[in-house]
C-alpha cells in the first residue's frame, strides 16, 4: 500500500500540497537516501527526509487535525513572509510545534472577512479544489447601478482573461436606491484570482467594499472581531471532511493494512500451491 509522496507530507502539517510539491522539485526531499522526484510514491517503511531532517510521517487515521476561522482585516497580505515587511494573516494565528497553518485559499490585501487555515495540507488542497463545490459568499457594496442586464450576464457567465466566470446567485441588501453604494449578496463556486471584483469590473461597476461571510457551511460568526480567529470543534471538522472523502477509515490508506495484520498477529493467508506433479 503506498501514497504520493506530497499527499503524505502535507498531512504531516508542513505545508500545503502545491508547497511541498515545489519543496520536491527544488531537491529538499529524499527517500530511502535518494533525492525525490515528483510522483514518487513511499511505503509504510520508507524513511523520508526534508531538508535532512527524518519526517514522521503518519497514517490518515492518525491525523488530529485542527482547523480555525480567522477574521482577516483589510491591510493583511495572504502570504507566510512580506518583503514589503506588511502585516499578514499569518501573525494573529496560534503558535504550532512541528506543524504550519496552510491557508485554504487567499483573499486581497483589501478584501476583508472569512479565512480557514488547518494544519493538513492535504486537507487544504482538497477545499480549495474547484471539483468539491465549496461555496463562497460574500458582501460586496458596489458604486454604479446594477441593471437587469448586467445582473444577467454574471449570472449567465463573463469571459475573464482566464477563463469564463459567474456567480451562482445575486441578492439585493439595501443601501442607496439610485443605485451608489448598494449592497449586495453574491456566492460562487470558483477561486480565480480577485474574481468578484473582475466580475463586476467587467460590467463597469465599481466594488467599494468586499467580505467574504461564508465558506461551505461555515458563516463568519457575528462576534469574530476582525484579527482574532476561533478553532473549530471536532463535530465541526467532521463535514468538512466528508465532503472531500477525508474519512480517515480505520484500516485503509498508508499503513492501515500492515497494522491490521500486526494488532491481529497474523500474515495475508497465501494461496495454495499447485502441485506440479499433479495433472
Amino acid at each position: 500500500m503506498s501514497e504520493k509522496l506530497q499527499k503524505v507530507l502535507a498531512r504531516t502539517g508542513l505545508g500545503s500540497r502545491r508547497e511541498l510539491e515545489k519543496w520536491i522539485a527544488d531537491g529538499r526531499v529524499s527517500v530511502n537516501g535518494k533525492v525525490a522526484t515528483l510522483g514518487d510514491r513511499v511505503e509504510p517503511d520508507d524513511t523520508v527526509r526534508v531538508d535532512g531532517r527524518i519526517i514522521r510521517v503518519k497514517a490518515e487515521e492518525d491525523i488530529v487535525r485542527r482547523v480555525i476561522m480567522y477574521h482577516k482585516p483589510a491591510g493583511e497580505v495572504c502570504s507566510r513572509n512580506d518583503p514589503e515587511g506588511r502585516p499578514t494573516v499569518f501573525d494573529n494565528l496560534p503558535r504550532l510545534q512541528g506543524m504550519r497553518w496552510v491557508q485554504v485559499g487567499r483573499l486581497d490585501i483589501n478584501t476583508t472577512g472569512l479565512m480557514l487555515f488547518t494544519t493538513d495540507g492535504e486537507l487544504a488542497h482538497r477545499l480549495m479544489h474547484p471539483s468539491n463545490g465549496f461555496v463562497r459568499e460574500y458582501a460586496v457594496r458596489v458604486r454604479g447601478e446594477l441593471t437587469e442586464q448586467k445582473r444577467q450576464a454574471m449570472l449567465e457567465g463573463v469571459l475573464l482573461e482566464d477563463g469564463t466566470s459567474q456567480f451562482d446567485a445575486i441578492e439585493d441588501a439595501g443601501g442607496a436606491e439610485e443605485g451608489a453604494n448598494h449592497w449586495y449578496k453574491v456566492s460562487l463556486t470558483g477561486g480565480k484570482y480577485r474574481e468578484v471584483r473582475r466580475l463586476f469590473q467587467s460590467q463597469d461597476l465599481e466594488v467599494a467594499r468586499l467580505i467574504r461571510i461564508r465558506f461551505g457551511e461555515l458563516t463568519l460568526p457575528s462576534q469574530l472581531r476582525q484579527g482574532r480567529w476561533q478553532e473549530l470543534t471536532a463535530e465541526e471538522i467532521k463535514p468538512l471532511t466528508e465532503q472531500v472523502d477525508l474519512k480517515g477509515k480505520k484500516y485503509t490508506g498508508l499503513y492501515g493494512r500492515a497494522r491490521l495484520r500486526h494488532q491481529r498477529g497474523t500474515r495475508p493467508p497465501r494461496k495454495p500451491r499447485r502441485n506440479p506433479y499433479r495433472r
